[in-house]
């Protein structure tokens, strides 16, 4: 059975950007574990290591999202629907307070 083009699966839709943020991160690892070229001094070596680090940070940022993006499917999968996530941790001064 084939779905009409105006129909949108919130949960299939998600699960795909999942399978493709996973390995998006695992070409992101393979990429920080490739060791430096030795033969690059000064400022090239400079370079490569902050491509590595910014990848590593990319990385990290990608997880934290893909972890969102799990929590929001399984929300849609329990609530049918998307709900505004409440944020009931202390503020600032709820925090320093005694």
């Amino acid at each position: 059975m084939r779905k009409s083009k105006n129909s949108f699966d919130n949960i299939g839709t998600a699960n795909r950007l999942i399978a493709a943020m996973e390995i998006a991160i695992e070409n992101m690892i393979q990429e920080i574990q490739k060791p430096v070229d030795q033969e690059l001094s000064g400022s090239q070596r400079k370079a490569e290591l902050q491509s590595i680090k910014q990848t590593a940070i990319d990385a990290k940022e990608l997880i934290i999202e893909r972890e969102r993006l799990q929590t929001l499917i399984n929300q849609l999968h329990e609530h049918g629907e998307i709900t505004e996530q409440k944020d009931y941790s202390g503020g600032f001064a709820e925090q320093y307070s005694r």
